[in-house]
């Protein structure tokens, strides 16, 4: 494709600090904070309806009224919640880091409307906070823990593609019972590495069926392992969260056992606080997975060139 053909089918942003943010409208559209209700909320808060022609700024929609929605829980102060806009003392320093809070996107630079962040990929039909802390972007990270499916020790190949079929920790969330890969909230001033090998430690490898020093060993193991991740995804998530002036952002990692005798063959899982249940659950293109983590599996997938 020409560069021309190329510029045609995109959008090009403003400048951001000398650089160009050079957008695919259509992949970077987000589905599942449209339309609907809002999660999370026993009043049934109903999204402002959004077509897809008119998720970005840029684009003309003067009848434009989003529902402002913030939880009660945020309202209320929250540990981990910013305060109201125009709260005394509350300066935020947009696009930085801000003391221990890392308000910058991984994105690039977001716009700041009357001084609210507004949402890089678009229109939500929900303005506030929602059940989210911060304004702007709030970090997460995703650890994709992975084997290979075994039998007798030898690779089990997909009977279609004969690729062979990998495996991901797969965890069911107790708020809305989708299955998703076992990731969390970053902390303030908390290194991402530390919160990967946390959320998974707490939400899948909730070991209490395990003397003090098998779960010893089996924990040191697990940080053995986490040495050797590679990111797979950056960026913005497509979660049903996100409203027009609060969003997801994450890093997700692949962490991979490759050994048929490792400790990731041989670990019972358990769910931790966060998650109902959780499994070994087979990669493929079947999955249907919370927010934007279908995603970032097939991400994980190609690159250990398995079956999909």
């Amino acid at each position: 494709m020409s560069t021309l053909m190329f510029m045609q089918q995109c959008k090009l942003l403003l400048p951001v600090r000398g650089n160009l943010l050079l957008r695919t409208s259509l992949l970077a559209m987000h589905f599942k904070c449209r339309g609907g209700f809002y999660p999370r909320t026993d009043d049934k808060v109903k999204r402002f309806e959004v077509p897809d022609d008119q998720v970005e700024w840029t684009d003309p929609f003067p009848d434009y009224s989003p529902t402002e929605y913030t939880a009660s829980h945020i309202l209320a102060g929250a540990s981990y919640a910013d305060p109201v806009i125009g709260a005394l003392g509350f300066k935020p320093l947009w696009n930085d880091i801000d003391g221990k809070v890392n308000r910058c996107s991984h994105e690039g630079e977001y716009s700041i409307v009357n001084e609210i962040p507004r949402n890089m990929h678009g229109r939500t039909g929900v303005c506030g906070r929602g059940v989210l802390g911060r304004w702007g972007p709030n970090h997460a990270a995703d650890p994709i823990v992975t084997r290979w499916k075994m039998d007798s020790g030898e690779k089990v190949l997909h009977e279609d593609t004969k690729q062979p079929i990998l495996q991901f920790v797969c965890i069911q969330r107790r708020d809305n019972g989708q299955w998703a890969i076992p990731g969390g909230m970053v902390d303030p001033g908390e290194k991402v590495s530390v919160t990967l090998q946390r959320e998974f430690l707490e939400e899948a490898l909730n070991s209490l069926d395990m003397t003090s020093g098998q779960k010893v060993e089996a924990e040191e193991e697990i940080k053995e392992l986490f040495k050797g991740g590679e990111e797979v995804y950056q960026g913005y998530v497509d979660d049903p969260r996100n409203t027009d002036n609060a969003w997801m952002e994450t890093v997700a990692y692949n962490f991979h056992e490759n050994e048929s005798d490792g400790l990731l063959y041989q670990i019972s899982l358990q769910a931790g606080d966060d998650a109902q249940a959780v499994k070994w659950q087979d990669i493929g293109s079947h999955l249907d997975l919370y927010a934007s983590h279908r995603d970032f599996i097939k991400k994980v997938a190609d690159k250990h060139d398995a079956h999909w």
